[in-house]
């Protein structure tokens, strides 16, 4: 009925948004399995309805779908995690489709975002989570329309990087009480997202926290200074700024 209107701006709107979090309501209080079986189904009308609203403009219907969806992929119900598993890859196949057939780049980034908070928030990483991501793999190396293109091979890097970040978080909390280790734990992961800009500032904040909580002020300034550089470099090639990294030089040859 609404269509119409949910559509206006490339469906970024105040309606848009409010459909979108009443779905999204369904996910956030606890339902039965029978139950949720028909909000995935929803979901997955909803996002082949509107795919704009999340793969197009701001990124935080995306972003916000991602982490209910990583949520229920560890739920304890088995039939949950499969449900949640095929809407996950459902979706990762309509960014792609969106795309023209050229990347995830947006769904990748939201889901390592997502994953990244949920270890905190909720604990994710044991055996019901990996149990999701091995069904998500799967579904990839079955996808017959899938073959000729490098979507399978998207998918299992994002699988691949998901467990990455499991494991790295897993060492954190063994190293929890050795600052330096830890700080080395994050340096790592940060470099591993050298190629997507906004989960190394990401994971550079999260350093330069554990920094300035050990009194180390000088190393917390470093990693802002990486985050402000990168900043500089991406309004740089957007052409709002003209000295891109470089203008950081005078306070330190690091910034290389």
């Amino acid at each position: 009925t609404f269509q119409r209107q949910l559509q206006q701006s490339d469906c970024q709107n105040a309606l848009m948004k409010k459909v979108f979090d009443t779905h999204m309501l369904f996910l956030q209080i606890n339902q039965s399995a029978a139950a949720l079986k028909h909000v995935f189904a929803a979901l997955r009308l909803f996002v082949g309805k509107f795919p704009s609203a999340f793969f197009q403009g701001q990124a935080d219907l995306c972003g916000s779908l991602c982490y209910e969806i990583l949520k229920c992929c560890n739920h304890r119900s088995r039939s949950t995690q499969t449900e949640a598993s095929a809407l996950l890859y459902f979706f990762m196949r309509k960014n792609f489709e969106f795309n023209k057939q050229k990347s995830i780049v947006r769904s990748h980034l939201q889901l390592i975002k997502a994953v990244s908070q949920l270890i905190a928030d909720a604990g994710i990483g044991g055996s019901r989570f990996q149990h999701s991501l091995a069904i998500i793999n799967n579904f990839a190396n079955g996808d017959k329309q899938m073959k000729s293109v490098n979507f399978p091979a998207e998918v299992k890097d994002l699988t691949k990087r998901i467990r990455t970040v499991l494991m790295a978080t897993a060492q954190m909390k063994e190293h929890e009480k050795d600052p330096e280790m830890l700080v080395d734990l994050q340096y790592s992961l940060a470099n591993s997202y050298a190629s997507t800009p906004e989960l190394r500032r990401t994971w550079l904040e999260s350093m330069a926290k554990i920094h300035a909580r050990n009194g180390d002020l000088s190393e917390a300034a470093m990693c802002y200074i990486h985050i402000a550089a990168l900043i500089a470099e991406y309004l740089k090639r957007k052409g709002l700024f003209s000295m891109g990294w470089p203008a950081f030089l005078s306070i330190t040859p690091n910034i290389k």
